[in-house]
């Protein structure tokens, strides 16, 4: 992915050689050698640069794991370690027939599967893995609640093959391509080096995966005689944290993305299929998907032709996947069924969208249906992400994708039905990749993310995790990253008051929470609080996102380099 990048860096080398030659300044000279050799002030990203980010990355999630996790020693149901592992359980040895079904061996009120089948055999196949080491770990029924320290081991493996194999490589990828076809405008002094730490070091996703789903480091490997051996010490520690695996899908949807940006629509249908089938949030995105590609394939000497090769790549990879299913409709529907849990309400516990933030003035759930619920919800997310629906099929562009992404999952993260506060993670995905596009908002929008799984984390007893990944982001955020060279934007000097008042706010919601005791009558006002106002920043964000992508020139969607039918 670094072939059609490195001819730039030569390039660059021998315009700079003339220059010194001649005696001429280049742009690189004006600020000095500090910005020449600071890293993040090129824009070509090699592959030792970007190796460097990504062990980076990677080092932050393993000082992350150091924390508790969710429902550790809780039994009966345990937490969401003890969920990945007893999925690999009933998938290793229950038929496929019978995952999603409630039977004897497999009784779904015990963390029976709830995400396609995707996810089934990823969990089959991690099972074939551990269970040739540790079968006791998976007994059928006996091993619910095993955490022994060689199973969590073994479970370690999985979640770096993840996160190295999905995650890491369609970030590099896409920072490569984004660079290559130069998607935000002229990519004079701005940075591919802190354009990848954005989308690698997201804190919101390393708290979730690396905190909320991990396992805590034994005691012993804190002591000074294990920390004396050196390598014993990162192995270990290297194997104990646990995540739900959120960066397969986010990574293969990554990829569509940067195939999108490529021209290869076939391999991008095929990843975000497989996004999709891996965990059915991946849906938030498919009205940008949909719209996008659409688009484009009106704009080609045959569209009907490019839409039916299209489709059936859609049909193929679904077909592909639910093989073991669509010979049957109650097979079908019983997967459904698992996938659409309805009956668990239109938000769970608090969410920054607009049903829990109205909530306190409406009762949803007392005045309307779950049918009639799921009906509103479906219909205001619909009016929610269509303005941006319509735009990229109007006029389709790269950087009108990139918004269409962000105000797509962001329509469903305020107005669908059953949102839970981690589906955050679903905006900051396409947000990270507008960093460079959007910084101040970006780095505010981060700010209110955090903010609004502040309550979330506080549970999981995760407040160290939580302020140091939120410090550590902010220093590398605000990092000499090239895109000014130091030189603020005059236009923006308003936009930054306001969100300068915003973040007095939230560090005012922040310490109320950790400093003040709830009204005995009203135990959850603070955390009602903290929604509330962030459901109003993601309201304006939105707003003013869907505007952004309006305002993109139309004469970007003519620069657009389509391949066309000969």
């Amino acid at each position: 992915m670094f072939d059609d990048i490195h001819p730039m860096a030569r390039k660059t080398e021998a315009r700079g050689s003339a220059a010194a030659a001649s005696g001429r300044h280049t742009p690189a000279d004006v600020d000095g050698v500090a910005a020449s050799s600071f890293l993040w002030s090129t824009t070509v990203l090699a592959p030792s640069t970007a190796v460097s980010v990504a062990l980076f990355a990677l080092l932050i999630r393993l000082l992350v794991s150091l924390g508790p996790y969710s429902g550790q020693g809780t039994p009966s149901m345990y937490g969401d370690y003890e969920a990945q592992r007893h999925w690999m359980e009933i998938t290793l040895h229950t038929p496929t027939a019978e995952w999603y079904r409630n039977t004897a061996a497999n009784n779904l009120s015990y963390w029976g599967l709830d995400y396609p089948p995707l996810t089934a055999y990823q969990s089959l196949a991690h099972a074939f893995l551990i269970n040739a080491s540790i079968p006791e770990s998976l007994a059928l029924s006996s091993s619910r609640g095993f955490e022994s320290h060689k199973s969590k081991l073994a479970m370690r493996w999985t979640v770096l093959s993840s996160d190295l194999l999905v995650l890491f490589p369609a970030a590099i990828y896409f920072v490569s391509v984004y660079f290559r076809r130069n998607v935000g405008g002229n990519a004079k002094g701005r940075s591919s080096p802190w354009f990848l730490a954005m989308i690698l070091l997201n804190p919101c996703l390393i708290l979730i995966d690396h905190g909320h789903f991990q396992d805590v480091v034994p005691s012993y490997l804190t002591s000074y005689s294990y920390i004396a051996n050196a390598h014993s010490f990162v192995s270990e520690i290297l194997l104990f944290f646990f995540v739900q695996y959120n960066c397969i899908s986010l990574g293969l949807t990554l990829g569509a993305i940067a195939a999108i940006l490529s021209q290869k629509e076939i391999t991008a249908s095929i990843l975000f299929c497989l996004a999709i089938n891996h965990k059915q949030m991946s849906l938030y995105y498919a009205p940008a998907f949909f719209s996008h590609l659409l688009g484009k394939c009106f704009r080609r000497k045959n569209p009907i032709f490019e839409v039916l090769k299209l489709g059936l790549v859609v049909i193929g990879i679904f077909a592909l996947v639910w093989w073991p299913y669509i010979h049957s409709v109650q097979s079908v529907m019983e997967v459904i069924h698992r996938l659409a849990p309805f009956e668990r309400g239109v938000f769970e516990d608090y969410v920054a969208n607009f049903w829990c933030s109205t909530s306190m003035l409406i009762k949803w759930k007392r005045i309307f249906t779950i049918s009639t619920m799921r009906f509103i919800c479906s219909i205001a997310t619909i009016l929610a992400f269509f303005p941006s629906f319509v735009q990229q099929i109007k006029s389709p562009s790269d950087l009108g994708f990139l918004y269409s992404l962000l105000n797509s999952s962001f329509s469903f993260y305020l107005f669908s039905y059953q949102v839970h506060e981690k589906s955050i993670l679903l905006p900051l995905l396409p947000a990270s990749l507008l960093a460079l596009q959007e910084p101040t908002l970006f780095g505010w929008l981060i700010n209110c993310s955090l903010l609004s799984m502040y309550p979330l984390v506080c549970r999981d007893k995760l407040s160290l995790q939580y302020g140091s990944v939120h410090a550590l982001f902010a220093l590398i955020f605000y990092a000499p990253h090239g895109k000014q060279h130091g030189r603020v934007d005059k236009s923006s000097t308003k936009r930054v008051a306001l969100l300068t008042v915003g973040l007095i706010c939230s560090a005012a919601l922040h310490l109320v929470y950790l400093g003040l005791e709830p009204p005995k009558r009203y135990p959850f006002l603070f955390e009602a609080l903290i929604m509330s106002f962030c459901f109003s920043q993601f309201a304006i964000f939105t707003v003013y996102t869907n505007i952004k992508q309006w305002m993109l020139l139309d004469h970007s969607s003519l620069k657009m380099r389509v391949k066309k039918d000969s």
